[in-house]
This record gives structure tokens, sequence and C-alpha cells, in this order.
């Protein structure tokens, strides 16, 4: 998959198709507009492309604290999009500059910047330029000025609702994973660099692989039975969110997010895993020993191996 920070770098050539959208989480409606990005790209003989910001808007004009937690780092939306089928992704840098912009001078700069796009697609409730005051109905106008077909993809319900990113965000906060994975077509996940943690666990006789998330949203603190993508594979494991309040540090414990992967125990700092939730065991809390504690997370792993179906070895 390409990827390009200018419309002017996705050239003259072929036919494009463009996705447009912020697409945190890449949830089952924006996977509705990209697909069908992919499948009029099949249809014309070109290429499907997406439209995305590295920045979600709001935190330049309102700032960090305003801005939504993201459920998906920039290069963990690429990842997914990857995966659709998407052949390019052009990433904007959302400024102050663009923002203040017309819609109408936004879409003919991005038509005329890249004659190549051919249709545009985007969500019904999509909103672009200036105060967010273009909608789908002047994008139409607009775009078709340029000879760039508009097409604008219903929203998904579940339950009567229309499926967001701000209701996935709330249901991964309250924990309600089942509910998440229903709107994302997917369990939920994080991504994460393995970094140095306190070897606490490899202490106890269960190493953990010690994750820097990406994602700026995670369930509730806990020990959950998870999946993880490890080396081009699948490894089933147990993650635990927390303090970890058993043992006595100096000053605010920090939390913490340690992965434990069933028969696996190969060195990993520094490489980049995906973590799928797939579901809560139980709440953290203090024993009142280092043994009771590994005691516990013995029944924790001999319950993951249970419900991932991993026999031990």
């Amino acid at each position: 998959m390409r990827i390009v920070k200018k419309a002017a770098d996705l050239g003259k050539g072929r036919k494009i198709v463009l996705a447009a959208g912020f697409f945190d989480g890449v949830h089952r409606g924006h996977q509705k507009v990209i697909c069908k990005a992919v499948d009029r790209a099949a249809e014309i003989g070109g290429s499907a492309w997406v439209l995305t910001f590295a920045t979600h808007p709001l935190k330049v004009l309102k700032g960090t604290a305003e801005a939504p937690r993201l459920l998906t780092s920039t290069a963990h939306r690429l990842e997914i999009l990857r995966d659709k089928g998407i052949d390019g992704c052009l990433i904007m840098s959302f400024t102050k500059r663009l923002s203040v912009a017309s819609p109408e001078a936004f879409i003919q700069s991005l038509c005329r910047s890249a004659p190549a796009i051919k249709e545009i697609l985007v969500g019904k409730d999509w909103r672009f330029g200036r105060g967010a005051s273009g909608d789908t109905v002047g994008l139409d106008r607009i775009a078709r000025e340029m000879g760039v077909k508009i097409t604008t993809v219903p929203s998904l319900l579940r339950q009567g609702k229309v499926i967001s990113s701000t209701d996935v965000r709330e249901l991964v906060l309250k924990g309600k994973l089942s509910d998440a994975k229903a709107m994302l077509g997917r369990p939920f996940s994080i991504r994460g660099k393995v970094v140095v943690g306190r070897t606490v666990g490899r202490k106890l006789g269960y190493p953990t692989a010690n994750l820097k998330p990406e994602n700026e949203v995670h369930p509730p603190g806990g020990v959950y039975i998870v999946r993880a993508q490890v080396r081009g594979r699948i490894v089933p494991g147990v993650l635990n969110i927390g303090i970890r309040p058993t043992f006595k540090v100096q000053g605010a414990p920090r939390p913490s997010l340690e992965l434990h992967l069933l028969d696996f125990d190969k060195d990993l700092y520094g490489e980049t895993l995906e973590v799928f939730f797939l579901r809560h065991i139980r709440s953290e809390r203090r024993f009142r020993s280092e043994r009771a504690l590994s005691e516990q997370i013995a029944r924790d792993v001999a319950l993951a191996r249970r419900a991932t179906g991993m026999a031990k070895k």
C-alpha cells in the first residue's frame, strides 16, 4: 500500500476512487465506505485510496483536552486499511490554515492537485471545510464542477443506532467488549511496542512483555484473555492492565499493560505487537504474598488455555 502526504503525489495515471474520513477505529460503518471504494475501483479499472488526517481535527482546533481519545494510532489504522484491500493512503496534515479554508477551496485544491481522482466516497454525516460547514450536498455540487463523482454511503445501524467511533470508545472504556466487537467487526485491539519492564512476571514464573500502547483508549483495569499477533502468527495469552498493587513502589504507581503469551518465551523488546481482547477474567487486586499471586496467575493461564483451545505442552 502506497502512502503519500500530498494530493499531488497521487499522480495523474490510473483512475482513483477515494474514500474520505478520519476513520478512527475503522469500525463497520467505516468499512462500508472503504469496501464500497474498493468495489468501485475494481469496476472502473482503477485503484482504491483513502484520504485521512495524521491528527484528529479537534486536537488542532480545541487542544488535546477536548479532542477524542483515539481507538487507533495512524500506524494502526494503516494496518487495518491495508487488510481491507486499499491500494494507497493520502495522509494529510490538518492545520489551522486548512481549518479555515472554505469547502469550495478544499475540494477544488484536492481535485486540481490530483486529477486522477474520479470518485469520492464519504459517509452520510461527513463534514469538511471551515467550521465543518461543508456537507455531502455541497460536496456533490462542488465536485461535479470539477468532473468528480460523489457517492454518499448510508450510515450503518446497530440496534437502530448509527455505529460511531464515539460509541465504540465509550463501550471499550466501560469494558463492554462484546458490544464493541459487534460495532468494530472484530475484537477490540491495542497496538504497542514492547519496552523494558520490572521483570516481575519472570520472577513469578510467568514472563511478560510490557507494552507501551499506541492507542489512547483501552478497557478498564483487570486481567483479560487475549490473542496477540506476534511475528506473523497468532499467540493466545493473558494481559493485565493495572498498577500491580501486590508490589510496593516508590511514589505513585503507574498503570502498565503486561502480556504473558502461552508457550512463548522469546525476547520481544522493541517489537510492535497487536493484542486482541477476547474476555475479561477478573479485576486486579492486592494479594497477601507473591506466592498467592503466582497461584492466581496459574489459574488465569489455565482458564485462558481452555478458552482458546491451547493445550499445555
